[in-house]
């Protein structure tokens, strides 16, 4: 009996280190607003003078979308698959509603109104748009790992780049936000809200 390993097609080859580079730093602009989002809303919201019930709601209209968006990218992603139209979509949605939450109340300015309603609808609708494209993309790049590599080693070393990268974005975003923060000095509504 030989035991001899032959470089054949069963054992699928591991992926290199650029494509595990890439796959990893690919979801950083999910990770960035992801953690601006749970560390510094309600914060905001209340700032620029939304009441805490308000900014509650605001908050958790965009988790229920969370909740049932996950549900639903995760179940068309299996079915239609097209990963890459996914991610791409969902990081226009969260990036566009994104800056609609922490760039005022449009709404508000076209209806000339600051109705507390007005705010809460606004705010509350661009939270639920940013949590469906957070979903997305979130579903479809961790659905890329099993399609990029059928190894499993290689499956593991693109999760921990991916959660590496989450690390530095969050490191990122606290560093720009303690220079932000000791730099500025907003007193008033405006100011808050224009200093974003």
């Amino acid at each position: 009996m030989v035991n001899d390993i032959r470089d054949d097609d069963s054992c699928p080859k591991p992926v290199g280190r650029s494509s595990v580079f890439y796959y990893g730093f690919g979801h950083m602009l999910n990770d960035i607003t992801a953690a601006c989002w749970f560390t510094y809303l309600l914060l905001f919201l209340t700032e620029i003078g939304l009441s805490p019930r308000d900014a509650a709601i605001t908050m958790l209209a965009g988790q229920i979308a969370d909740g049932f968006a996950t549900v639903f990218a995760g179940e068309l992603i299996d079915r239609f698959g097209h990963f890459k139209v996914w991610h791409g979509a969902g990081s226009i949605l969260a990036a566009i509603s994104f800056s609609s939450v922490f760039g005022g109340c449009l709404p508000c300015k076209i209806l000339a109104s600051r109705s507390p309603i007005i705010e809460t609808i606004s705010y509350s609708t661009s939270a639920a748009i940013f949590n469906v494209g957070w979903a997305a993309t979130q579903v479809s790049h961790m659905s890329m790992v099993n399609c990029i590599s059928l190894n499993s080693t290689s499956r593991v070393v693109m999760t921990s780049c991916r959660n590496a990268f989450t690390m530095v974005a969050n490191l990122s975003l606290y560093a720009v936000a303690l220079v932000v923060f000791s730099t500025t000095k907003a007193t008033t509504h405006s100011d808050i809200e224009n200093q974003v």
